[in-house]
């Protein structure tokens, strides 16, 4: 079978789905549809946000199904009109078995992380979060149980100390990319051999969970070490963000959301207690050592250094919860 034989369906939304989408259709591949997530109203304006994989299937001239419902009848027969041999699913909503059992060749989706470590939704956020010195991405065959499918490839990368998770994901969307091309090629050429993950559970590959992040999830807790304070933050920049509350004497609050840190210097005194010159530096103590806070956002401000938020903010009396 040829590359313009070969009728791929494509599922995703963010993007990090759209460098592998883009690196296909510039490998000459016959993508036949785009699906991506419905339109939401969204912004100051609340204006209607396209995703980012619609705004690439829209420039490009790509066929578009944006689903409500994934088993409604009428989307699964558009689907199978498609006449597609293969679907690929990258950072899009969990498929129901109708769907993801319809291409004779499968479907396989990226993941981002070395499965079976990380299922779920956010595996960058929570292998930066935990101190990871390594993570990667696995390209696997979907099966009904979450990110539990035979796994087609996988590559690894070092997370440095300094990286957040900003900086992994971008590495992480173009290792993916190179992939994705990757396995459609051996997919393509009949030579795939896959290994199940039960096999890696097996010989002590550890299986863990990487659950939706949530608000709360972001909360820097300050009783916690210096340490897991700091990959906490790297985990959560720049985007959702960890956040603290700023408290005085009087009980008066302020949420900062807290995008980088310096190195935690070990030390004891009760955890939240704030160490500042009011000018260019400020420490928060942690269960077991201060942490710097470098770069911060005021609600309703915009981000800054810490030298400029000294500047417009008296920090006397005020501790961190």
């Amino acid at each position: 079978m040829e590359k313009n034989d070969l009728r791929i369906v494509f599922f995703g939304t963010p993007d990090f789905a759209v460098e592998s989408l883009s690196r296909l259709v510039d490998g000459g591949y016959n993508v036949v549809a785009v699906v991506t997530m419905p339109d939401k109203a969204g912004g100051r304006g609340n204006h209607v946000i396209h995703s980012a994989v619609k705004q690439y299937a829209l420039a490009h001239n790509l066929p578009l199904l944006q689903p409500v419902n994934l088993k409604d009848d009428d989307f699964v027969a558009r689907l199978r009109a498609c006449d597609a041999q293969l679907f690929i699913v990258i950072a899009f909503r969990m498929l129901p078995q109708v769907v993801w059992q319809m291409p004779p060749l499968g479907t396989f989706n990226l993941h981002a992380s070395l499965l079976p470590k990380y299922r779920g939704a956010a595996p960058i956020n929570w292998a930066v979060m935990n101190g990871d010195k390594r993570t990667g991405v696995t390209t696997f065959f979907l099966k009904h149980e979450i990110d539990t499918g035979d796994i087609i490839q996988q590559r690894a990368i070092d997370i440095a100390r300094t990286d957040n998770v900003g900086d992994i994901h971008d590495r992480l969307m173009m290792l993916g990319a190179d992939m994705v091309a990757d396995t459609v090629e051996a997919i393509l050429a009949g030579n795939v051999k896959t290994i199940a993950q039960e096999q890696l559970v097996e010989a002590g590959a550890e299986a863990t969970p990487a659950p939706k992040i949530f608000k709360d999830t972001c909360r820097i807790n300050w009783q916690r070490s210096g340490e897991e304070v700091y990959n906490h933050v790297r985990g959560l920049s720049p985007f959702p963000t960890a956040w603290t509350e700023l408290v005085n004497s009087q009980g008066k609050r302020h949420t900062i959301k807290v995008y980088a840190t310096g190195e935690p210097e070990p030390a004891q005194m009760p955890p939240g207690t704030i160490l500042s010159d009011g000018k260019c530096f400020m420490k928060v103590a942690a269960g077991d050592a201060t942490v710097p806070i470098l770069e911060l956002q005021l609600a309703g401000k915009r981000r800054m250094n810490l030298s400029e938020f000294l500047r417009g903010f008296k920090i006397d009396e005020y501790h961190c919860e």
